[in-house]
């Protein structure tokens, strides 16, 4: 948790242009998440319109999101039921990323000074990189970066960066075991497990 207002990389003034812009996520939001779950086209329509790039991610609804368009998809993925995005900052997830229901990926922050407490909204990004899961319940707070094909237990709270191809859990979430991966599929393989999914 950062202490200083110089600690965000992003500020945006809360004013009635974040307001009016908040607002319109809403209204998007609200017409995705009512959606019929067979009305596939209408939900691919909303989430082009809102996120920064979908890129064939599927987002099960309900979904929640700050402003949408800081929110970035490298290729595919899966965002379970209740995932809540708050996104003053850019949040760029890799490939093929998995997260559970009711996860907290947060950007957002404020000092803890209350000297420095401003009508300003403040953020670090957060990188989600190829491969990982996201387990049920967890919290991914400002300028965290997890690294390749790493797993996050469920309900851990991740404070700092994690690196590529370890189990992290906990809170604070912190690397139990290294993962030895298998012989990993071939590009061709993978994008033939992802073509019903990408094809959507």
């Amino acid at each position: 948790m950062s202490s200083k207002l110089e600690d965000y990389s992003v500020h945006i003034s809360i004013n009635p242009e974040l307001v009016h812009c908040q607002n319109a996520v809403k209204e998007k939001l609200y017409d995705f998440n009512h959606a019929r779950p067979s009305d596939e086209v209408t939900q691919r329509k909303i989430l082009n319109e809102l996120l920064g790039a979908v890129n064939h991610a599927v987002i099960v609804a309900p979904f929640y999101c700050d402003m949408g368009k800081n929110i970035h998809f490298k290729r595919g993925g899966f965002l379970n039921a209740g995932v809540k995005i708050l996104d003053i900052a850019p949040v760029y997830f890799g490939e093929h990323v998995l997260i559970g229901p009711n996860v907290v990926i947060s950007t957002t922050g404020h000092p803890i000074d209350m000297a420095e407490l401003l009508p300003v909204a403040s953020g670090n990004p957060i990188t989600v990189g190829d491969c990982v899961w996201i387990g049920a319940g967890a919290i991914i707070l400002d300028g965290v970066t997890i690294g390749d094909r790493s797993v996050i237990g469920a309900g851990s709270v991740v404070t700092k960066d994690i690196p590529a191809d370890c189990i992290a859990v906990g809170n604070p979430c912190r690397v139990v075991k290294k993962i030895e991966h298998g012989e990993m599929p071939t590009e061709a393989e993978l994008e033939e497990l992802w073509r019903p999914v990408m094809e959507m």
